[in-house]
Parts: structure tokens; sequence; C-alpha cells
């Protein structure tokens, strides 16, 4: 398994759907999360994109010296750079992280967002030209380690000789990522993507989309790897975690629920359209699927299932969608800091995962460690004070208890 984390460019907090407990994700704490990440054994972090977030692609740039081995998906839109642009970007990325890129291809799924952006395309369109973009950027990485050029006439994009100097480390070009559960992504991914990404529904859901891209990706010759985005809400007991779950959406109203359900059935997303199925806007009735918790998606777009219970239940149901042919797996939790440190603690031990022995170490504690601690700074030693040392059987004037 390769377990991934996540950065909260938009925004963390210990609560949904308000402002309370909220934190500003500035510069320092998004690096907090990455090299937490990092020392942890975390394979990697996944950046979301859109216009809520802050840029992907100079967030991760900015975190590249912060780590040594984190990976970092970044994401590729197609409409708002050109595909020339991005190769650069990937080729430049590549070599200044030493080959810690991974990419992940994001058509959007709200029309009024890209319309911002200056997209007007319908969901149709979009994947036509997602198609001819990605072809685009992979012919131009993979020919940059030959140096050639490449040329291109499709319907929706064209280039002319162009080339990449200077090639990523990663051949013939960093792994592409993908999501999406229309007829026209499965396509998409089917031709040209080298691992698909689905959102945490119930297994047999999951296991149907698999078999379906399977199906399709063989007909073309290829074969894909798959991977899966959840929340995770682990704590030492069921119960615990449960009340944890209970407390995230402690100060969700109805009303931002039904705002938020609004605002997202309005996309033409139809992943977004499977996410909001599973819960119809409601509150009650949210575990739909064994330790699958559907509350985050009353009030959050895109991934909105949590796996919820202790570490052995976490961990088993992490091995079901294993079972079922997923290798990547991309987990978040609130507040994204602590949920990282509390995660890897308790269930990277259960997991068949090489964390590059980056796990924490055991301490010496108690009777081995400090035993006494106090603010009585002894002399420094030397010629002069080594004969008048303070007698064993003194107490320093400032000395405090254990």
């Amino acid at each position: 398994m390769k377990i991934f984390w996540f950065i909260p460019t938009h925004g963390d907090s210990r609560y949904l759907g308000t402002s309370k407990g909220a934190r500003t994700v500035d510069h320092t704490y998004m690096k907090q999360i990455a090299v937490a990440a990092d020392n942890l054994g975390y394979e990697g972090v996944l950046i979301p994109t859109g216009r809520s977030c802050e840029d992907p692609w100079l967030v991760a740039a900015s975190l590249i010296d912060a780590t040594t081995r984190l990976k970092f998906l970044v994401a590729l839109r197609p409409g708002v750079t050109t595909p020339a642009l991005a190769a650069r970007m990937t080729g430049t990325f590549d070599r200044l992280s030493n080959g810690r890129l991974l990419l992940n291809l994001v058509t959007g799924g709200d029309e009024q967002e890209l319309k911002g952006d200056g997209i007007f395309e319908d969901h149709a369109t979009r994947y036509q030209t997602a198609s001819e973009y990605t072809t685009i950027w992979r012919e131009i990485l993979t020919r940059s380690h030959t140096g050639e050029s490449f040329t291109f006439n499709g319907e929706r994009l064209q280039v002319e000789d162009a080339k990449l100097l200077y090639p990523p480390l990663q051949q013939p070009y960093p792994p592409l990522w993908f999501g999406g559960s229309s007829e026209a992504a499965q396509t998409l991914a089917a031709e040209q993507v080298d691992s698909y990404l689905t959102w945490g529904e119930p297994p047999a859901a999951v296991k149907g989309k698999i078999e379906q891209l399977k199906t399709k990706a063989a007909a073309k010759g290829r074969t894909l790897s798959y991977g899966i985005r959840l929340h995770v809400i682990v704590r030492e007991t069921n119960e615990a975690a449960w009340q944890a779950a209970d407390e995230l959406l402690s100060h969700v109203t109805d009303d931002t629920i039904a705002a938020a359900q609004a605002k997202f059935a309005q996309m033409d997303s139809v992943g977004q359209q499977r996410m909001a199925a599973l819960h119809g806007g409601r509150r009650d009735n949210l575990e739909i699927s064994p330790n699958l918790w559907a509350g985050i998606g009353l009030v959050r777009g895109g991934a909105g299932t949590a796996l919820v219970g202790d570490p052995q239940t976490v961990a088993a149901r992490i091995q079901e969608y294993a079972d079922l042919g997923i290798d990547n797996f991309i987990f978040s939790g609130y507040p994204h800091l602590e949920e990282a440190y509390r995660f890897a603690e308790l269930v990277f031990p259960l997991l068949p995962i090489d964390t590059q022995d980056t796990l924490v170490k055991p301490n010496l504690t108690g009777p081995f460690g400090e035993i006494v601690a106090n603010n009585y700074a002894p002399p420094q030693q030397t010629r002069d004070t080594a004969a008048s040392k303070t007698p064993a059987t003194e107490t320093p004037k400032h000395a405090i208890a254990s």
C-alpha cells in the first residue's frame, strides 16, 4: 500500500461548516503538515486545486526544501494552462524535487467556477479538451528524453514543433492520476492515465468502478493502478471515534447543510452527484457502509466520506479496499496536523506498508529519563571551582521537586 496525506490549502479546523475552531493555513502551517507527513512515512501529499485553494504548484514548490522523500500530487488543469507550459512546469518541478512529482488531472465540475477561469465548455467538451491536452502533455514529455519535437492538430488544441529542453527525471513522465465517474471520464482514464482514483464509496460500488475501468483499459491494451480518496477518524476505541465524528459536525446548522447541498446540486460532476446521493442531505443514517460515514459530504464538496473506528477496525476496512485492487490511499482528517500523527501512530503498524523506519522510536522515560527538574544551574567545572562543589547532601536553594 501507498499511503498519502493532504495539505488543506483551503483552510483547516476542528469542526466543519463553522468558523469555530478554524485556523489560518499559512506557509508555516502547511510546512508543519508536510514535514510531519515526511517524517512519519507517508508516501506523499495531495494538494487540492480550485479558486477556494491556494495555487497547488506554488505551494508544492515551496515545500520541496522542507522535505526529503515526500511526493507531491499536484493538479494539471486543462484550459487553465496550455499543455506545453504544463510540460515545462512538470519537467522543472520533477528535476528540482529529485523526482518527487505526481500529477492529478482535474477537469473541473463547477461550470460557474470554470467560467471565472475563462473556460466556457460543457461537460462533454471539457473531456474532449482534456483528452487532447493530455495527449500533447504526454508526448512532449516523452519526446524530451530524446530531443524530439511534437506537432498535433486536434479539434480543440494544436501545437507545432513543441519541444522541452529539460526533461523530467521520471521516465517517460511523472505518473498521471485522475478521478472521474462519468462515461467520458472512464474512457479518458482507460486511454491516458496511469492511476485511476475514486472517492470513498462503499466497497461494492468501488468494486464495480474498478471492474469497469479494467475492462475499458484492457480494450486499449493498457493496465492501470487504482487509488481511493477518503477522510479518516481513528481513535483508540470505536466509541471514541464515533464521538469524534459527531463532534466534527457539532456546530453545523441545517441552513449551512441546505446551502452546501444546493451548491453541489448545480455542479455537473457525476462524482459529486454520487457523493450527494450517499446521504441525501440528511443527518440521520450517515453510516452508509460498515464504518464508512458520509457526514463530511454534508458541507464539503468532493470527497465526503470517512472511515471511522478504532485502529484495528479502520485497518480492516482499508484492507477490504486493498483486496479490491486499491494500491494508493489518500487520507485526511480534521485538523490535518494532529490527525496526520494520530493516523500514522495508530494505524501504520497494522498496514502492509514500508515507512522506511520513520515512525517514532521508543523513548526512555520514567526512572530512566529526567528524574529531577529544577532551575538550579551548577557552576562550570573549572580548576577554580572544582574543589568547591556543593556537597551532595545539600539541597540547592531553588530546587523544584521532580
